[in-house]
């Protein structure tokens, strides 16, 4: 895998890992909701329906410092 994938391919511990995870039952390869972890909660409509609608103000802010505009 090494030559195949470089610095990208799992590593023997990892490999053991997942191994073990998978024989406990374990079948997911995605990640455990973590406490106090912020869930989203907006559909994808209205995720960018709101980008959208801030894209004035952001250009306005832009125009106004000349194209130095980084929102921090």
């Amino acid at each position: 895998m090494n030559v195949q994938y470089g610095d990208a391919s799992l590593s023997l511990m990892q490999v053991y890992e997942w191994t073990r995870k998978f024989v406990n039952g374990i079948s997911s390869v995605t990640d455990s909701p973590r406490p106090g972890a912020r869930v989203a909660t907006l559909s994808a409509k209205e995720f960018f329906s709101r980008g959208i609608h801030a894209l004035p103000k952001h250009w306005n802010t832009c125009m106004k410092d000349n194209g130095d505009y980084i929102e921090k």
